[in-house]
């Protein structure tokens, strides 16, 4: 069965929290940093919908999603360092 290796959804939500709890607020006095960050949450949130797709599209053929955590992890296992 065929593996396709994706970021895991955690992800998606670490950034939009930090962007949205954090970012938001230290820019928030500063309208054009304000909507660049705007900008940059409906970015993510678009992304994790499209993620999302996705994995419905690979579900229905028969793909198995590998949720990533790190670049070290490998479909068998993680790489731990020496």
């Amino acid at each position: 069965m065929e593996q396709i290796p994706l970021p895991s959804p955690v992800h998606y939500e670490l950034i939009l929290q930090l962007l949205e709890k954090q970012t938001m607020i230290a820019v928030s006095q500063n309208p054009e940093l304000r909507n660049q960050v705007n900008q940059l949450i409906i970015t993510m949130r678009k992304a994790a919908v499209q993620q999302k797709r996705l994995e419905e599209i690979c579900q229905t053929s028969s793909t198995v999603v590998d949720h990533r955590w790190s670049l070290n992890h490998h479909a068998e296992k993680a790489i731990t360092p020496d």
